[in-house]
């Protein structure tokens, strides 16, 4: 029997997942994070919550936080940011451009591959670096 919350893939088998199938899991995985964070905050009502959530799950802000990664990826993080910024997506959001859309994709996909690795750490430490940026208003 597969064991789907003990994420463990190896390598291969993430490049085996298209780059969209990849963003999807990353889209859950980075939302789960904003999320959490926002609760750790404390004292927010449910709207609130939703509100902030919706503020960082937006693409034009993923793209504003992909970009402030670049410099802090690996090489194989760098390769599967660059497998979704590339992916051949049929439209973006209306408030988003298509260069926004693109790079909010990268992030997405990214985070699917650390994810499906295990490698939570490292999401932490990606995810600490946007929270600064959080912190310190975006």
């Amino acid at each position: 029997m597969d064991n789907y919350f003990q994420m463990d893939f190896t390598p291969a088998q993430v490049n085996a997942i298209s780059n969209l199938g990849l963003a999807h899991v990353g889209d859950g995985a980075y939302e789960l994070m904003c999320r959490a964070y926002l609760c750790k905050k404390g004292d927010q009502t449910v709207l609130m919550l939703h509100r902030d959530t919706v503020q960082l799950v937006k693409a034009p802000t993923q793209a504003k936080f992909a970009q402030l990664l670049q410099p802090h990826l690996t090489q194989q993080e760098q390769d599967f940011f660059r497998r979704g910024k590339n992916a051949h997506t049929h439209a973006a959001p209306k408030a988003a451009t298509r260069r926004e859309y693109a790079l909010a994709t990268g992030l997405e996909t990214l985070f699917g591959a650390l994810y499906l690795m295990g490698s939570t750490e490292r999401l932490n430490e990606l995810f600490q670096i946007i929270i600064e940026e959080i912190e310190h208003g975006i």
